[in-house]
């Protein structure tokens, strides 16, 4: 068994703790991160209510009544337990990947940020495209909204600093970059990504199993669609 060089244990609110492997956005570290998850959830353990990856960090909720039961403080018990479990996850093994493609439409009617941001980076709108659709994207974690994928990296000619001014409404499943990130709405919201196509997929569907498509570690490819399509697919959905 291996565990991480380095990492934190710190008390969020009262009944939650954060274990941080570091700040950065980083394959090697969310793979960690995700392997911990994985390793928490398998093991179910009673008095924990839910765990929350993200990119270099990992919350975990505890039920504070039932800890209290056996230790007379819920957050060095649950710390020692997470230092434990830590210690005890192999890092090093390798785990199966899902690979889902999703069909996006660049149409400028879509992808209402194109023109601003070839004119931003003196790149043609066609560059952009196909930076942003030849490479393939890890999905760090979900956050914003439910289904909220926040993916990376972008190629860095296409990297992008969020809007200063959000928009008050922005279209589900609009596909937008902020930083190097890039992602996919879920739903009608607010948003200040900028936005360069739009898919027709749902991305939570109640109606499903496991309403939210995406999950962390979740490796995405971009497929380019025409606007024909794009309505082919978004009629069928």
């Amino acid at each position: 068994m291996s565990t991480p060089l380095l990492y934190k244990i710190h008390p969020l609110g009262d009944h939650a703790l954060t274990v941080e492997f570091g700040s950065l956005i980083d394959d090697s570290i969310n793979q960690k991160i995700i392997l911990l998850f994985h390793q928490l959830k398998q093991k179910n353990i009673a008095f924990i209510k839910d765990i929350i990856p993200a990119y270099a960090s990992l919350t975990v909720v505890y039920d504070v009544t039932a800890i209290r039961k056996k230790a007379p403080s819920a957050y060095l018990f649950i710390k020692k337990e997470m230092e434990n479990e830590i210690i005890n996850c192999d890092f090093n093994i390798t785990v199966s990947v899902r690979k889902i493609e999703i069909p996006v439409c660049y149409d400028t009617s879509l992808g209402i940020d194109l023109e601003e941001m070839s004119q931003q980076k003196n790149i043609p709108v066609d560059e952009i495209i196909q930076l942003h659709s030849n490479k393939t994207y890890r999905v760090f974690m979900i956050g914003f909204l439910p289904g909220f994928a926040y993916m990376g990296s972008v190629d860095e000619k296409i990297i992008t600093a969020r809007k200063q001014q959000p928009r008050i409404n922005v279209s589900a499943g609009s596909v937008g970059i902020a930083g190097e990130q890039t992602g996919i709405y879920p739903f009608d919201s607010p948003g200040g990504w900028n936005i360069i196509g739009q898919t027709p997929i749902k991305l939570f569907d109640t109606k499903r199993e496991v309403p939210v498509l995406l999950q962390a570690g979740d490796e995405i490819k971009f497929i380019p669609i025409d606007l024909n399509e794009f309505k082919k697919i978004k009629e069928s959905v």
